[in-house]
C-alpha cells in the first residue's frame, strides 16, 4: 500500500478559494481572533505529518493483532498506546473543544480536515479520539458546570477518553426501549445499572480513564424515547482535587469480533450500580445526546470519504506502476512489454470515479462544517437560524452519502488491484472491510434516509428543503455565463429534485409506505446534486488558471468527468422513487 499523503493542497483549495473560510470566520465574533489563514495552514500541516509518520505506519499492523481482552482488560495494538500519547501530547483530541477548558477552539472546517487525515490514517485509531470528542460535546452543551470543570480538560487533553453508551441487546434504533435504569441517590449522585452494547472505546489502555456518556431511565420515567436520560460515568471515581480514586462499578465483558476496524475495541459494557451524574435535564438525554449527533455523524461520513482517499492514493500508484497489456490505441511504454494500467479506459473509469466522489465529498463535508459554524459561533439570529436548517437537513445526506460513496471508492480501489486487491498484505481489502461500517453505526443510512425524506422534508412541508434549493438556484443565477458548462446540468438536476420532491411530497398524503420506499433512493438523487452543486464551485474556482497549475487542470477535468458520467445516475435512481411502494408489498412474508 502507498504511504498516507494528507491531501493538503485539495484541502486549502476547498476552503481558501471556494468558500472562502477565513473570511467567514472574520466574520464570527468568537473565532476572528482565534483562526486565519495561516494558523489555519499551520495546524493542517501539522496534523497531516503526525497522521503520516505516526498513525498511518500501524494502520495495516493494527489490523493484523487487533485488540485484546482478558478478564475484563482491553489492550490495543502495540503502537497504539505510544502513538495516542504523541497525538494527546500535540492537543489534537481537543482541537475544537473550548480553550476555557483547555480546547484549541478550532471551527468544525478545520477539525473536520484534521479527522479525515487522522481517518485516513487509520479508522481504527481516529475511532478514540473521535468518541472523546462527541462524549465532550453533549458535556460542554448540557452539564453542569462542575462536572465541565472537572472532566473537560482532561478529556480535551486526551489523558481521559470518552465513550457513548447508547445500544442494547434489544434497542438500537429504537432507544425509547432501552432498560437500563439510574436509580437517584441522596447526593445528587445516581446509580446506574445495565448492559450496553457495541460501545466504541468502552475499554482499553490508552488512557488513565475513560469518561462513559450512558443513556438510562429514571425509576419514574415517562414510557419511550420521552423518558431517557443522560448519565456521566467515569471508569475510576474522580476525587475532588481531580486525583483518580477507586475503580466505578461497571466492567468490560467482552469485545466483539468483527468484520473490520478491527484495532478498535468495540465493547459489551456492564454497569452494576456505577455510580454517575445526570448531564442536562431528567428526561432529555436524547436531547443531550443529539447535541453531538450532527457532528458524529458528519464525522462518520468523513470516515467513508476517509477510507476512499486512502483507496484512491495506492490505487492511482499500482495503476501507474502496473504493466498489463497495450493502449486500445496502441503502445504507449515503447520500451516496455505491456503499458501501465492507467492507459485503459475501465481503469480510468474507475480511477475517475474515486477522484471525483472523494474531492466532491471533501467539499461538501467542508460545507456541512461551514454550516455547523455559522449554527455555533454567529450573533446573527437569522444567520445561525437557517445554519441550524441546513445543518438538520444536510446532516443525514452527509453521513449516509458519504459513507456510501466511500464504500463504492474503496471497492473500486480494490478492482483495480485485481488479485492482488483480495490479498491482506496490499491493505485494499482492510480499507473494503474497514468502510463498511461507516454505513451501519451511528444510525443505518436506511435511517438516515428515512431522517432525511421522512422527518427533515415530508415533515416540514418541504420547507427546509426549499432553502438548500433556493440557495443552489441563487448560485446558478449569479455565475458567470463562461461556466455554463457545469451550471446547465446543475440547473437540470435542481429541477429534477425538485419535481421529486413535490412528488414524493404527494403520495406521502395518501399511503405512508411511500416515504420508506422512496427514502434510499432519493437520499442518492439529492446527494448526487448537493456534489453537482459543489463541483460547479470548484470548477468556478479553477477556471481560467488551468495554465498556470496542473492542479487546476485537473480539477476541471475531474469536474467534467463527474457531470458527464456519475450526475446522470440520478434519472435511474428518479424512475425508482417514482415507481412507489406497490412493488415491495407484492410478496407475503412467506413468500420471500
Amino acid at each position: 500500500m502507498a504511504d498516507y499523503k494528507a491531501p493538503l493542497r485539495d484541502m486549502r483549495f476547498v476552503l481558501n478559494e471556494v468558500f472562502d473560510a477565513a473570511k467567514l470566520w472574520q466574520t464570527l465574533p468568537a473565532l476572528a481572533d482565534v483562526v486565519d489563514i495561516e494558523t489555519a495552514e499551520a495546524i493542517l500541516e501539522e496534523a497531516g505529518k503526525i497522521t503520516a509518520n505516526t498513525i498511518a505506519p500501524l494502520n495495516r499492523s493494527g489490523d493484523e493483532e487487533g485488540c485484546h481482552w482478558v478478564d475484563g482488560a482491553v489492550s490495543t495494538p502495540a503502537g497504539y498506546p505510544e502513538a495516542y500519547r504523541l497525538y494527546a501530547e500535540g492537543g489534537w483530541v481537543g482541537v475544537g473543544g473550548d480553550p476555557a477548558y483547555g480546547g484549541m477552539g478550532m471551527p468544525k472546517a478545520i477539525s473536520a480536515q484534521v479527522e479525515e487525515m487522522m481517518n485516513s490514517a487509520s479508522l481504527a485509531f481516529g475511532l478514540y479520539p473521535m468518541l472523546t470528542s462527541g462524549a465532550c460535546l453533549s458535556i460542554y452543551a448540557h452539564a453542569s458546570e462542575e462536572l465541565k470543570q472537572k472532566y473537560l480538560p482532561n478529556m480535551y487533553a486526551g489523558i481521559w477518553s470518552g465513550s457513548m453508551c447508547l445500544t442494547e441487546p434489544h434497542a438500537g434504533t429504537d432507544l425509547g426501549i432501552i432498560r437500563t435504569k439510574a436509580e437517584p441517590q441522596a447526593d445528587g449522585s445516581y446509580k446506574v445499572s445495565g448492559t450496553k452494547i457495541f460501545i466504541t472505546g468502552g475499554e482499553h489502555d490508552l488512557t488513565e480513564n475513560i469518561i462513559h456518556l450512558v443513556l438510562a431511565k429514571l425509576p419514574d420515567a415517562p414510557a419511550g424515547s420521552r423518558g431517557i436520560s443522560l448519565f456521566l460515568v467515569p471508569k475510576v471515581m474522580v476525587s475532588e482535587d481531580g486525583s483518580l480514586g477507586e475503580r466505578n462499578s461497571l466492567s468490560c465483558g467482552s469485545i466483539e469480533h468483527k468484520m473490520g476496524i478491527l484495532a478498535s475495541a468495540t465493547c459489551v459494557m456492564n454497569f452494576d450500580g456505577a455510580t454517575g451524574w445526570m448531564v442536562g435535564e431528567p428526561n432529555k438525554g436524547l436531547a443531550a445526546m443529539f447535541t453531538m449527533m450532527n457532528y458524529e455523524r458528519l464525522g462518520v461520513g468523513i470516515q467513508g470519504l476517509s477510507t476512499g482517499e486512502r483507496s484512491y492514493q495506492s490505487a492511482i500508484e499500482y495503476a501507474r506502476e502496473r504493466t498489463q497489456s497495450r493502449a486500445p490505441t496502441g503502445p504507449v511504454a515503447q520500451d516496455k512489454a505491456a503499458d501501465p494500467i492507467i492507459v485503459h479506459p475501465d481503469v480510468r473509469r474507475m480511477l475517475l470515479t474515486m477522484k471525483a466522489l472523494n474531492e466532491g465529498g471533501r467539499a461538501f463535508s467542508s460545507y456541512v462544517a461551514l454550516q455547523l459554524d455559522i449554527a455555533k459561533f454567529s450573533d446573527d439570529a437569522e444567520a445561525r437560524q437557517r445554519a441550524e436548517a441546513q445543518v438538520a437537513l444536510l446532516t443525514p445526506v452527509a453521513k449516509a452519502f458519504l459513507t456510501d460513496m466511500g464504500l463504492e471508492t474503496t471497492i473500486h480501489g480494490q478492482q483495480i488491484f485485481g488479485g492482488h486487491g483480495f490479498i491482506r498484505e496490499w491493505g485494499q481489502e482492510q480499507l473494503v472491510r474497514d468502510c463498511r461500517i461507516t454505513q451501519i453505526y451511528e444510525g443505518t443510512n436506511g435511517i438516515q434516509a428515512l431522517d432525511l425524506l421522512g422527518r427533515k422534508v415530508v415533515g416540514s412541508g418541504g420547507g427546509l428543503y426549499k432553502t438548500f434549493s433556493d440557495e443552489i438556484r441563487r448560485y446558478c443565477a449569479a455565475a458567470d455565463s463562461e461556466l455554463g458548462e457545469f451550471i446547465a446540468p446543475l440547473k437540470s438536476a435542481v429541477d429534477n429534485l425538485d419535481e421529486l420532491t413535490a412528488f414524493v411530497l404527494d403520495s406521502a398524503k395518501n399511503n405512508p409506505n411511500e416515504i420508506g420506499a422512496a427514502s434510499v433512493e432519493y437520499l442518492h438523487v439529492f446527494g448526487y446534486t448537493a456534489y453537482a452543486y459543489m463541483w460547479a464551485q470548484m470548477a468556478g474556482a479553477a477556471w481560467g488558471k488551468e495554465g498556470q497549475d496542473e492542479f487546476y487542470a485537473s480539477k476541471l477535468g475531474t469536474a467534467r468527468f463527474f457531470f458527464a458520467r456519475l450526475l446522470p445516475r440520478i434519472h435511474s435512481l428518479t424512475a425508482s422513487v417514482r415507481a412507489g411502494s406497490a412493488s415491495l408489498y407484492l410478496l407475503d412474508a412467506a413468500q420471500f
